[in-house]
């Protein structure tokens, strides 16, 4: 009988930064490596990724990474992860290209990449691993069986359930789930980020039919913003140009290597003679489209730096068709906001598809539905999603006849125990933090660095130097009073003279008591001019005083 712990080190009461631990007896196989974009009270930093600290201790008993597909959410991680352990990686060949040219521009070398097939059965070590072809919105998605004594452990990945899907990159598998749910499922682990949403996804995930009638009646050149990972809606897009003989521009460089990928796959190709190739392309053309495609916030940076005219090649007219098909993510409502005001100013023909005419390419209630009862399931675990939608999965499982003792919602950290099929009472649990990261360098976990932003961006800074005879104390310069974002100075004379004379008698007193230490000067100094500064102004600056010693003559 195999003993199987089961937990989240990111994706569970959060959008992005899934990351999910099967651990079968002594091996464990970990599901996904994402990051998620931070909300705009995170200054500067870039990213927040999963703690990977258990998985550090743990790398000898680690018998592969599964990615799934080629989001950032799944996979924008793992570079980091790679750093620090090198373990095998598992995923299709296009999320396989994707990522290795991720790697390169991280300097990453002696990859154990392994490209498997998204319909493929296995072993990994003693463990079986099956796989199934999900349909997403990138190409090459899978979902993940592993195999224990009591039944599979499967993880869904993102799906939809569409029938009328052709390309064979994109299609959903029924056949081989249906194959696993006859074989057992002992827990399921389905997404949630659309389980609030009524019906099937599909078709309502197409946006053919809400962009179409804008190139039945544009006469003039179109652009369209699109995330550059939803290859889906790229391909629809490129076939809609083809349909309306209009001459395509993939301005995104990253979009133009995903979209070779998928030649030199044979997954899609785009039509002969269709594309324009952004050298050769005149901002006089007017029988083009023109796809401004990106990810996270990048993609509104991009066509803002077009709305405001610094662009090199693209300069909006008021007779362009401006098309938004790229809805805010969280932490990016900000800059699609600003994008949007921007392009209102440029162009009076702007459209923004509507988010609730337009699904997601998540599982809806009826998609949930449908895994449920392809796979029987003896446990369910809903996965991938903010806490409201993880409960929202669950009461599907409970509307389907599945009692509360059967349905595991767990928090990042908390573990999942189910020894000889049967699940523990008390969940076990494993340490973990959010891991911020600004540009190359992770933040401090105790968060001081952004506590010290938001105090800059919201209170200023009031900086004090000083310099003093290190021989005698005396003060020989200074003081010297900096303000930034707090007071207008030339209206607060006397706070400024004030603040020195804080510092001035802070250092005075403890020369005349001969209690003189340079830090605990500054530490009374900035206590003082704290509460100084909050009674005249209301106000919680940062107060930086400089003491600073220097040998000098006391003739000087």
């Amino acid at each position: 009988m195999s003993k199987v712990k089961i937990f989240a080190l990111g994706g569970l009461n959060e959008d992005g930064k899934n990351m999910y631990v099967i651990e079968k007896d002594q091996d464990l196989f970990v599901l996904e490596c994402g990051l998620r974009y931070p909300g705009g009270e995170q200054l500067g930093v870039e990213m927040i990724i999963p703690d990977f600290k258990y998985l550090i201790d743990n790398q000898s008993r680690i018998k592969g990474v599964f990615i799934t597909h080629g989001h950032d959410d799944v996979m924008g991680a793992l570079a980091n992860l790679l750093k620090q352990i090198n373990v095998p990686v598992y995923t299709a060949p296009l999320t396989a290209l994707m990522f290795e040219r991720r790697a390169k521009a991280e300097g990453l070398k002696n990859l154990n990449i392994h490209r498997i097939r998204r319909n493929a059965t296995f072993k990994i070590g003693s463990t079986e691993i099956r796989t199934f072809g999900t349909t997403q919105s990138i190409a090459d998605g899978f979902g993940v069986a592993i195999k224990t004594d009591e039944g599979y452990i499967v993880y869904t990945s993102e799906f939809i359930v569409d029938y009328d899907t052709k390309n064979e990159a994109f299609k959903f598998d029924i056949t081989n789930i249906t194959d696993l749910g006859s074989a057992g499922v002992l827990c399921l682990l389905a997404e949630s980020v659309g389980s609030t949403k009524e019906g099937h996804s599909a078709p309502r995930h197409r946006i053919t039919k809400l962009i179409e009638p804008y190139f039945e009646e544009a006469k003039n050149r179109m652009l369209i913003t699109m995330y550059d990972q939803n290859l889906y809606r790229v391909i629809e897009v490129i076939e809609l140009a083809n349909k309306y003989n209009r001459k395509v521009v993939i301005y995104d460089p990253e979009l133009r290597e995903l979209m070779a990928d998928m030649a030199r796959l044979g997954y899609y190709h785009i039509p002969a003679g269709l594309e324009i190739a952004p050298q050769n392309y005149d901002n006089n053309n007017e029988n083009v489209i023109v796809i401004i495609a990106g990810t996270g916030s990048n993609i509104f940076k991009k066509v803002h730096k077009i709305a405001t005219k610094e662009d090199e090649k693209i300069e909006l007219k008021p007779t362009d068709t401006i098309i938004i098909a790229s809805p805010a993510v969280p932490g990016t409502e900000r800059e699609e906001s600003s994008m949007e005001d921007d392009l209102y100013k440029e162009s009076a023909n702007v459209y923004a598809v509507d988010s609730k005419r337009m699904f997601s390419m998540h599982a809806a209630i009826e998609d949930l539905k449908m895994m449920i009862y392809l796979l029987k399931p003896k446990y369910y675990m809903p996965v991938k999603g903010e806490y409201r939608q993880l409960i929202t999965n669950a009461n599907i499982a409970l509307d389907m006849g599945y009692s509360a003792t059967n349905i595991i919602v767990l928090d990042n950290g908390q573990v999942a125990t189910i020894d000889g099929g049967v699940l523990a009472k008390q969940y076990d649990h494993v340490d973990i933090e959010d891991v911020l990261v600004d540009g190359n360098e992770n933040l401090d976990a105790s968060g001081m660095v952004l506590k010290d932003r938001e105090l800059l961006s919201t209170d200023g800074v009031i900086i004090v130097g000083v310099v003093i005879n290190h021989a005698t104390k005396q003060i020989i310069g200074g003081p010297d009073v900096q303000s930034r974002g707090v007071i207008y100075l030339k209206d607060a004379d006397y706070i400024i003279k004030e603040v020195g004379n804080i510092v001035e008698k802070t250092i005075n007193d403890a020369v005349r008591s001969r209690k003189f230490d340079n830090m605990e000067c500054r530490a009374e100094a900035r206590d003082q001019i704290s509460r100084y500064i909050l009674k005249q102004t209301g106000k919680r600056p940062m107060i930086l005083p400089a003491i600073v010693e220097i040998n000098s003559s006391s003739e000087d």
